[in-house]
């Protein structure tokens, strides 16, 4: 039956949220109804608030959580009522050609691209006021309850830390896999790392896993240098301490340049940047961050031409559903931490309190 619970609306670009009761329907055929336990707030959430990144209103946000199912639709195999699960904003529908193929990730029923903001049968599964509310990402997790799609939700250990492990839907796997997976960091590389957030901080982590004997951390904000040296971060530099461009400032650390460069941030100024910063000739450089909307990018060709390789990583690169439950499980062998990107605990009614922290840095 229909469960009322409270949500997080955002009724408009640019406004507060507003904690609302629902109504949420229950799962169809192939779709799993969660009760979410935890979740984070994540910049990409911010940038449908500012308009960086464009969504149908009104809409419920957010996409990197852990929960509980509550019940299943029809044909539902993979998980029952009970599991811990994690929603996928990048779902794994097994069949598509980027399912199929080994070097992809990004499963054509991803709503990143589509950016319509309904469950797969073209319509929504919550209303508010009697009015019907988008979905988000297919996953939409500042609600007590959501619905989504069965190729959009992973089961993980049921041991697992769930106030902990939410952080493996997006920010952590995100970072941690743009270095271990899409740019493969080789042990002895040098690195460096533009944005200390929890995703760039996330990326350093996997820097540091993978074996980088150098690891750069770039940010015009100070205060994050420590945390960024804690979780294994070598250098930190502060554009705004140098006259010069800041890439200019990274090939005179490093000689010629970084292995690997990381842009996690979403600024086209610091996706050149992190461009002209890593080696002229074997050089890798992923942007991370999400690009904004109608921005484009100039730079010179020359750049690319010397044999720079310039990637983009959605999700780390992992194919969601089978690499969530791994990386959960590596957390529970305590391969890497999660407890530090963890900067405050809030309750779910303080919600627009915690994207002030969030914008003011803290």
């Amino acid at each position: 039956q229909v469960i009322k619970c409270k949500a997080a609306v955002l009724w408009e670009a640019n406004k507060p949220f507003s904690i609302e009761e629902v109504e949420v329907s229950p799962p169809k055929e192939h779709e799993v109804r969660i009760k979410i336990m935890a979740t984070g707030i994540c910049r990409s959430d911010d940038h449908v608030v500012t308009g960086a990144m464009v969504m149908p209103f009104p809409i419920i946000l957010g996409h990197e959580a852990a929960g509980v199912v509550e019940s299943v639709g029809q044909g539902v195999t993979s998980v029952k009522p009970g599991d811990k699960v994690i929603p996928l904003f990048v779902p794994q529908c097994g069949e598509c050609k980027s399912c199929l193929n080994t070097k992809s990730n990004l499963c054509c029923k991803n709503d990143t691209v589509l950016g319509n903001g309904l469950m797969p049968d073209g319509t929504s599964r919550f209303t508010c006021k009697g009015k019907a509310i988008h979905h988000f990402l297919s996953t939409s997790t500042f609600t007590e309850y959501t619905v989504v799609p069965e190729y959009s939700v992973a089961k993980i250990d049921s041991a697992a830390p769930l106030e902990k492990v939410c952080l493996i839907g997006c920010g952590f796997s995100t970072g941690y896999g743009a270095a271990v997976q899409t740019a493969k960091v080789e042990p002895g590389s040098t690195c460096a790392v533009f944005g200390l957030g929890g995703v760039g901080l996330s990326v350093i982590i996997g820097c540091k896993v993978a074996g980088a004997s150098r690891i750069i951390a770039v940010d015009i904000n100070s205060d994050k240098f420590a945390k960024a040296k804690e979780l294994g971060a070598t250098d930190c530099i502060n554009p705004k301490d140098f006259e010069k461009p800041i890439h200019e400032v990274v090939m005179e650390m490093t000689g010629q340049g970084v292995d690997y460069s990381f842009e996690v941030i979403g600024r086209t100024e610091t996706m050149t940047a992190a461009l002209a910063c890593c080696q002229y000739n074997y050089g890798v450089s992923v942007i991370v961050g999400v690009p904004p909307a109608a921005k484009n990018i100039t730079f010179d060709p020359m750049l690319l031409f010397t044999g720079r390789s310039w990637k983009g990583s959605v999700f780390g690169g992992w194919k969601s559903k089978d690499s969530v439950p791994k990386l959960v499980a590596d957390y529970m062998k305590k391969k890497f931490v999660l407890d530090s990107l963890i900067t405050h605990t809030l309750p779910f009614t303080k919600i627009n309190e915690g994207f002030d922290l969030l914008r003011t840095g803290k």
